[in-house]
């Protein structure tokens, strides 16, 4: 259970990202009090918390109902997880949540719902990692509780980065912002490709070892 634990809690962080979501959040509440910054922080970590458990709960319903196989969604969002994976690694993640908030900052005084719950929380990559976490403990209640209190653990320490954005920019600079993401770029991209052969494991075409 430890050992699923860790898995767990390093494949959310990594595609969460906190500490790379931290300046995107200080540009989009850029010039707002210190107050309304927390409560949008908090607001936007609700919502995406509300998303994911949506889709914790329900996902494995929703593929059952159009007619898609658990190792089939293990293939298919372990490529998904890799694509982001590179993304990240050659800083093109970075750029497109960028994009993304200042696209926003012009249009929406309220950044919490868009950009900031979704997508750059509860994206695509969070969403099918939560969906494949809680299909890899089916029929297991305690392994889907663990995964549970691992993706709260994740949005906490969420919270807490988009809270101190200010000063982790101030210490990590971009270049330390892009230098943790490229890293947990690499981490993504090892486990993304678990995730495709643990898939292709489930149809028999490869083994497990």
């Amino acid at each position: 259970m430890l050992d699923a634990a860790i898995n767990a809690l390093v494949t959310l962080l990594v595609v969460i990202d906190p500490i790379g979501l931290a300046p995107i959040f200080l540009a989009l509440t850029a010039g707002t009090p210190a107050p309304a910054r927390r409560r949008l922080a908090m607001r936007g970590i609700g919502i995406a918390a509300a998303v994911l458990v949506l889709f914790a709960l329900a996902g494995d319903a929703v593929l059952s109902f159009v007619g898609i196989s658990m190792p089939a969604f293990r293939i298919a969002g372990g490529l998904l997880l890799f694509l982001t994976a590179l993304d990240m690694l050659f800083e093109r993640r970075t750029e497109r949540r960028e994009k993304r908030g200042h696209d926003a900052e012009g249009g929406a005084a309220d950044p919490s719902v868009f950009p900031l719950a979704t997508p750059l929380i509860a994206g695509p990559g969070a969403i099918a990692t939560i969906i494949l976490l809680m299909g890899a403990h089916e029929g297991d209640v305690a392994g889907q509780a663990m995964v549970l209190g691992v993706m709260a653990a994740v949005l906490a320490l969420t919270l807490v980065s988009l809270l101190m954005c200010g000063a982790l920019e101030r210490v990590l600079r971009r270049t330390g912002v892009l230098v943790v993401t490229r890293l947990l770029g690499m981490l993504l991209a090892a486990l993304s490709v678990q995730f495709v052969l643990d898939g292709l494991a489930a149809f028999g075409f490869v083994s497990h070892g």
